[in-house]
């Protein structure tokens, strides 16, 4: 599917773009609970690893807390198809409508407005398009609906003011059909991988371009970080929980240094100065 791109229309093959890793089927070495309905309880730290404690209502507790798919689930596409690659270890239960719209930065912007509309924060539900119209649920709330005419977008009045769960989806649409990674990459910030917070983004902007978000972290005494990695893809699919290409006995967990900042997951690689959170 191409997305509609209000700046530039570029069509381009995504597979040439895909990382070709061999994938390794995750080892019985304690990391998965199979009985875990959850990120936090499905996925154990490694050896020497802890998770440190996040507030009750932040981001990071919220994606620790994202509900799984049964163990063995497969990834599906929005038309009911299968994912061929096992590049996962768990499938976010979350809808996924019949629309080839919720792909790698969709994904991303739709758990962050989910957190966000779940916790009654609607006025920092606002995401920019790639031509930098800046699409505010707040508005949408009080009946105005997006007009796309060329490159330019506005706003205009034309449903009665309201706020259900199936406007906030209706709204979450037009985002994912208007936005991607480029512009997602411009509202972000960067940030060193030593600050790598639960939430923060790797992140290429571009035509496709991609993004994966870190949904836990753990620690070890040293203060070394692991972490895990969620992605959406193309065309639009569940969102995924990525198995570690690279090393079996620390898979699905990840690490990263500013000795080692390569970062390859089984359908990308990024390195660490890709690596933004949310301002």
């Amino acid at each position: 599917m191409v997305k509609f791109i209000l700046t530039l229309l570029i069509t381009t093959s995504f597979g040439l773009f895909a990382i070709q890793t061999e994938f390794y089927k995750s080892p019985k070495t304690g990391i998965i609970n199979e009985r875990g309905t959850t990120i936090q309880s499905r996925f154990n730290p490694p050896a020497g690893y802890y998770r440190k404690k996040a507030d009750t209502n932040s981001f990071a507790t919220y994606l620790r807390n994202i509900p799984l798919k049964p163990i063995g689930s497969k990834v599906k596409y929005y038309n009911g198809a299968v994912k061929a690659e096992e590049v996962y270890d768990a499938v976010v239960n979350m809808d996924l409508e019949n629309k080839d719209l919720q792909q790698c930065a969709d994904a991303i912007m739709r758990l962050r407005a989910e957190y966000f509309y779940s916790h009654k924060q609607y006025d920092k539900i606002t995401f920019n398009f790639t031509n930098g119209f800046k699409a505010n649920y707040s508005e949408w709330i009080k009946g105005k609906r997006i007009v796309v005419s060329g490159n330019y977008v506005s706003w205009k009045q034309s449903a009665e003011p309201a706020n259900t769960y199936k406007m906030f989806r209706n709204y979450m649409d037009i985002v994912m059909a208007y936005a991607g990674t480029l512009s997602l990459s411009k509202s972000l910030k960067h940030k060193s991988i030593q600050n790598m917070t639960i939430g923060d983004v790797f992140i290429q902007g571009g035509s496709p371009g991609h993004a994966e978000i870190v949904v836990d972290i753990a620690e070890n005494t040293k203060g070394e970080k692991v972490f895990l990695l969620a992605q959406g893809y193309m065309p639009a699919q569940d969102t995924q929980i990525l198995k570690n290409p690279n090393n079996a006995e620390l898979s699905p967990w990840y690490s990263i240094s500013l000795s080692d900042p390569q970062l390859t997951t089984p359908q990308w690689s990024f390195t660490a100065d890709e690596l933004m959170g949310w301002e």
